[in-house]
């Protein structure tokens, strides 16, 4: 392998996993200074840096020691030899990645889980990648909130899928789909679950072709949320488009796994407990039959669980949805609890998660997975929130089949995740940083007369500058405001800069518009003459005169918590 070619992680070489044991002459490979050691016989000569293939492994033979990786210390000179206590080592970084995403993906997916290990040939072979243009913010992985789309595909062909019957032969449908939230401080997450019966406008697609070209499938009015994916050839990048139009919430990144990946995932960790308040029996559909009480599931019994419907009481997709947000919660212990101290349910999990994975291009090979990893293995458990988006029966129906948006609680959701408000009750020491920025929302408010902007546009949607400069001359008596066209380059969330001088100003806009502390960036030196602040509108902007602002605590809606066992309904 070529560390160079292929990245670090943790600043490890990827050749330095392998060591060679001067007592045998055969490579072993070192995934953790505390496992049992394996070795192979290397394809090459004892000087070459490259590390052997993992396919090829024997036990090494009792009594022989393995080196310790360069640049570390080994665990005999870690208690100096002499019998002294050893210190105590830190959960491995990798480790708590793999905690992370395999237990928050759950059914859906565990990808970044293979940051556990470099066995990059292996792994970066089994990850399928889609093109989806600009449907991927693309943001960095280092700065700012994350926001992937988790899509869970019905499809039903295709190796470990063709039992379950496609009479039409199509390519699936977004059938369990999670808006996954990562705060910008990396402190909490929020999973939204998203009801594939929400009747939605499903926009124009721009899609891919094999050829390379891109065609546009045209929108849908008022259809299903589940047909954003499949149906006419629609792509991952239309489910995040559709969803992105729907919240208003810049989408990141995809990940998509089908019906096998359940089956594979949840065996290759030995199975997921649930509890059960009430038996499920349905033997139509399903086939599932449980009685209340305790259960251990994985594999197809894991798959009927969490595609259970029927047999619930009221057969509800809303009721199935708590189930399977439970049912992911509870995986999220298994990992912590079991998985974590089994190199070989690592492995196991690492190499089918990367066999179910589907993925964009951004985070389409084992290093950009590794890296988004890193930044989530720190999150505490039990600030992993569960959520579906607030709906309410579809009034145009006699027969109830389908939802719509609840269009006062659901605004307040998507404004949380906008501004990056917590779902979760974190208790954390408030940064000077953000103490200062608030202040600045403190202090006296120039006239609206008085106020001078310069208005550009970032947020990517036509015309945002105008209609907001309109707005501000003839409702908020802004006269002073100049329309300077698009932004060099399109942002996620509005931004005003100002000058230590004109906060007065500055206060008084954002009063105007509702922006939050966070979007207001002053500067260090004062502003000359008849300078103007410059306000940039970025992807949260709704439209002239909607609020930016969120609600300061989370609305009145259902919650599943990670660190938290609970008996299904």
């Amino acid at each position: 392998m070529d560390a160079q070619s292929r990245g670090r992680v943790d600043d490890i070489d990827p050749a330095d996993q392998w060591v060679l044991n001067p007592d045998t002459g055969n490579y072993e490979l070192r995934l953790d200074e505390s496992a049992q050691q394996a070795k192979v016989t290397p394809p090459r000569s004892a000087s070459s840096s490259a590390a052997p293939s993992p396919r090829s492994r024997t036990t090494s033979a009792p009594g022989r020691s393995v080196p310790g990786q360069r640049g570390r210390r080994s665990a005999d000179a870690a208690d100096g030899g002499g019998g002294r206590r050893k210190r105590k080592q830190k959960k491995s970084t990798k480790k708590k990645a793999l905690l992370w995403t395999a237990g928050v993906m759950g059914v859906v997916v565990v990808g970044a889980s293979v940051g556990a290990y470099l066995i990059y040939d292996r792994l970066n072979g089994n990850l399928n990648t889609v093109d989806v243009g600009d449907a991927a913010n693309g943001g960095s992985l280092k700065d700012g909130p994350i926001n992937i789309l988790l899509i869970g595909s019905d499809v039903r062909t295709g190796e470990g899928n063709e039992g379950y019957g496609d009479r039409q032969n199509t390519t699936g449908h977004a059938d369990t789909t999670f808006l996954f939230h990562v705060s910008e401080d990396r402190t909490n997450a929020t999973a939204i679950s998203i009801p594939r019966d929400l009747m939605i406008d499903i926009p124009d697609c721009p899609t891919k072709q094999p050829d390379g070209s891109t065609k546009v499938i045209p929108g849908s009015p008022y259809k299903k949320f589940n047909e954003s994916f499949g149906v006419n050839g629609r792509d991952p990048g239309c489910t995040m488009r559709t969803v992105q139009q729907i919240t208003g919430i810049p989408i990141d990144h995809f990940m998509m796994a089908d019906f096998n990946a359940v089956k594979t995932l949840t065996t290759a960790i030995g199975g997921v407990e649930v509890c059960l308040k009430e038996p499920i029996k349905d033997p139509d559909y399903s086939q599932l039959d449980l009685p209340a009480g305790e259960h251990v599931l994985q594999g197809e019994q894991a798959l009927a669980f969490l595609r259970n419907r029927h047999g619930l009481g009221n057969e509800s997709d809303l009721d199935r949805i708590k189930m399977q947000q439970q049912f992911v919660a509870s995986m999220i212990r298994k990992m912590k609890e079991d998985t974590l101290g089994s190199p070989t349910k690592m492995l196991d999990l690492a190499d089918a998660a990367t066999k179910a994975l589907t993925v964009d291009k951004g985070i389409g090979d084992i290093p950009a997975l590794t890296a988004l990893a890193k930044e989530l293995g720190g999150i505490n458990l039990k600030n992993i929130s569960f959520m579906t988006v607030p709906v309410v029966d579809n009034p145009r129906e006699t027969v109830k089949a389908t939802v719509v948006l609840d269009e006062t609680k659901a605004p307040d959701v998507f404004r949380m995740v906008q501004n990056d408000v917590s779902f979760t009750e974190v208790k954390k020491k408030e940064k000077a940083a953000k103490s200062k920025q608030a202040a600045l929302l403190k202090g006296p408010r120039a006239k609206a007369s008085d106020v001078r902007v310069d208005v550009y546009n970032g947020s990517g949607q036509t015309g945002a500058a105008q209609k907001t400069l309109d707005w501000l001359q003839n409702e908020q008596g802004v006269l002073k405001s100049s329309n300077k066209s698009n932004a060099p380059a399109k942002i996620d969330r509005t931004t005003l800069e100002f000058a230590p001088n004109q906060a007065d100003q500055a206060r008084k806009l954002a009063d105007l518009m509702g922006l939050p502390a966070t979007a207001l960036k002053q500067g260090t030196t004062d502003a000359e003459g008849l300078q103007a602040m410059v306000l940039t509108l970025g992807g949260d902007f709704k439209g002239a005169g909607v609020p930016l602002t969120g609600p300061v605590k989370a609305p009145d809606v259902g919650k599943v918590e990670a660190d938290k066992q609970v008996c299904a309904q």
